[in-house]
């Protein structure tokens, strides 16, 4: 088939499609359909909600994944398949809006209320109104009355008299009643005859403004309330009197938006005044026509966001008190999750032009350095700690693992999220390094580093706020890199890293065992039976400063939770018990740290040492990076990991 032919096939069968969904018959028509399906008649909130939930929602703990369930056993979220793919980390902040959504489909209070998302720049706001909004463009067509500038329910026709009757007819609730020009069509068009009216089905569309209004910030000086209400066309008042609903244009955002939604950008921007019809559109379900036509219904779902400063100066003013009670306010903070954050910057790559390679733990340091702004200090631990228990993280101190609650420490930190570096400022540091290493086309976390420091460094901060990011930047990022690299330069250089890391795990447990239990060890090769082996239990315990009378309780502890996590049918192996796994890792970089200095560091190299340098590069390769990282890393690890 030539492609000219599969191009035009396409579009016929596009059009076809399109052309299937469409429906068109008169009011009686409709009624039958309603009568078969009631849900065809529901509110805007009960819309929205319904094209929410159908995509699906699963438990947060519906995961293989050990930190999600250390960080969300006491509080288990939903998580809504609607938003999984492109919002990550904020998954209580989705569940509130969800929550408004489904008491908004009751009827409940909520559905005469702004749902208004409040947060700092760039933590999604924009981003959550337009995924609702593509939502309703993707479902269902819906039915209203033809020719209706406001495509409005087809059940206003019926008369307010009849409607209790067909309201046990049809199972539905009639609410609303016809706009000025519906009404004037009924009377002069159809002569009354309401059965006769014309109905047929309309998509959602943003851009064709249907059912999806937009309301951008309106210079103060210049705010003309048509752009929410409509106007009257001048050009016909010529022919027709001012009252007549044939001059009325009501194509204003609120009118546009009924039967779907309307989003004000940057809410408080605009005067109060202007804000007016947004109250009376949410708590009424009326807003004024233009001119001499009364008031005109709306059913629509208004979602207005702004960020925290607008928010407070406008909370501030005790008049604004009418409009402040008739406001859901949901917080929309910044990710606060290292692991969420990288798929924040994988999205945003993923649908980019960007074409470079990125090296492996690059958005992990660049992510780190975002978190670590964003959040508030503690008593309790420092911030890189802080960091590592919002990720879900055990954290060892001298053989233990920390015993912080993580809720203690976000109810001890109210605005925690709602500052700090955004993801903009993040993907232009991304967008600055490659620049700098346009011939490798690569990006690492030395480039990043150094990128993110340049751009603090002109950014307009306040010097405490410059100085703190640079510290995270020039000291607390470059060591946890640098413990990164030489993990990752050990499981380069050790033959089948993970096989001797469970070798070493099971070695220690056959010996604590048995030093716990006073039994002896029988050797896997001869089956002797031989005391534990004590010096080989100190050696990986002194890894994480377990000495002395210390070892005693380590390894009942160490068996007491490998016993118990195997009774509930857990897989055991080195990573099973955090404690344990961190000094069987540091043992095995303790074995190969020196040879690896001398390698890396060395200038000329004999051929044994040519061969391990060549076999950990070949490792590297294989593990993400490429030819231009792998040498700017290893320099770099040369320079600052083994300093004689």
């Amino acid at each position: 088939m030539s492609a000219v032919n599969s191009f035009e096939q396409m579009i016929r069968e596009d059009r076809a499609a399109r052309e299937s969904k469409q429906w068109r018959g008169t009011l009686l028509d409709y009624l039958e359909k309603v009568k078969e399906n009631p849900t065809i008649a529901k509110l805007a909130h009960a819309r929205i909600y319904d094209v929410i939930i159908s995509a699906g929602v699963r438990n947060i703990l519906d995961t293989d994944d050990p930190r999600t369930k250390r960080l969300y056993k006491d509080d288990p979220v939903r998580v809504y398949n609607f938003f999984a793919d492109e919002f990550f980390g904020i998954e209580r902040t989705i569940a509130q809006i969800v929550r408004y959504f489904h008491s908004a489909s009751l009827k409940g209070e909520e559905s005469r209320q702004v749902l208004y998302l409040m947060g700092p720049v760039g933590s999604g706001k924009s981003s959550l109104v337009e995924r609702i909004q593509r939502g309703l463009e993707q479902s269902e067509p819906f039915y209203a009355i033809e020719g209706c500038p406001m495509h409005e329910e087809p059940l206003h026709l019926i008369p307010r008299h009849l409607r209790k009757e067909f309201e046990k007819m049809l199972g539905v609730q009639i609410e609303g009643d016809l706009c000025p020009v519906c009404r004037y069509r009924l009377r002069e068009e159809f002569h009354n005859q309401y059965e006769k009216v014309p109905v047929v089905t309309r998509s959602f569309s943003k851009r064709n403004r249907v059912g999806i209004g937009v309301v951008p910030p309106v210079d103060p000086n210049n705010q003309d309330t048509s752009v929410l209400i409509g106007s009257a066309d001048i050009s016909k008042l010529d022919q027709y009197s001012e009252g007549d609903p044939r001059v009325l244009e009501l194509n204003g955002a609120l009118n546009v938006g009924n039967r779907g939604m309307v989003e004000f950008i940057e809410v408080f921007k605009n005067e109060t005044e202007y804000l007016h019809a947004m109250i009376t559109a949410t708590q009424e379900k009326v807003i004024p026509a233009p001119g001499r036509h009364g008031m005109v219904y709306v059913d629509t779902c208004i979602i207005a966001h702004s960020n925290e400063a607008e928010w407070q100066k406008f909370k501030a003013d005790h008049t604004n008190e009418a409009i402040l009670d008739r406001i859901v306010v949901v917080k929309v903070p910044y990710n606060l999750r290292l692991s969420e954050e990288v798929k924040i910057y994988q999205k945003i790559i993923r649908n980019s032009n960007f074409r470079a390679h990125v090296a492996p733990h690059t958005l992990e340091i660049a992510s780190m350095f975002a978190i670590l702004t964003r959040l508030e200090p503690t008593s309790k631990c420092d911030l890189m700690t802080k960091l590592k228990l919002y990720n879900g993280e055990e954290v060892v101190e001298k053989g233990r693992t920390k015993k912080i609650d993580v809720n203690e420490l976000r109810q001890d930190a109210k605005r925690e999220g709602m500052f700090g570096i955004s993801t903009r400022f993040i993907m232009k540091a991304l967008d600055n390094a490659l620049s700098d290493n346009v011939q490798g086309n690569c990006i690492n976390p030395i480039n990043v580093r150094e990128a993110l420091i340049a751009m603090v460094r002109e950014a307009d901060l306040p010097d405490d706020t410059r100085k703190q990011y640079l510290e995270f930047l020039q000291d607390t990022l470059h060591k946890a890199y640098l413990e990164i690299l030489e993990k990752e330069i050990t499981r380069a250089f050790v033959y089948s890293y993970q096989e001797q890391a469970e070798a070493l795990f099971q070695n220690y447990l056959d010996h604590a065992e048995a030093y716990v239990n006073r039994t002896k060890v029988r050797d896997r090769n001869t089956k002797e039976e031989l005391p534990p082996d004590e010096s080989f239990l100190k050696s990986i315990e002194e890894q994480i400063a377990i000495i002395g009378s210390a070892a005693d309780g380590f390894r009942q502890e160490v068996i007491a939770y490998l016993w118990a996590a195997s009774r509930r049918g857990e897989k055991i192996g080195y990573r099973s018990y955090e404690p344990l796994k961190e000094a069987i890792e540091k043992k095995l970089m303790t074995s190969v740290r020196e040879i690896s200095r001398i390698i890396t560091k060395a200038r000329t190299r004999d051929q044994e040492q040519t061969e391990k340098y060549n076999a950990m590069v070949k490792n590297l390769l294989e593990s993400g990076y490429c030819e231009s990282c792998v040498d700017v890393v290893l320099k770099y690890a040369a320079n600052n990991l083994w300093k004689d």
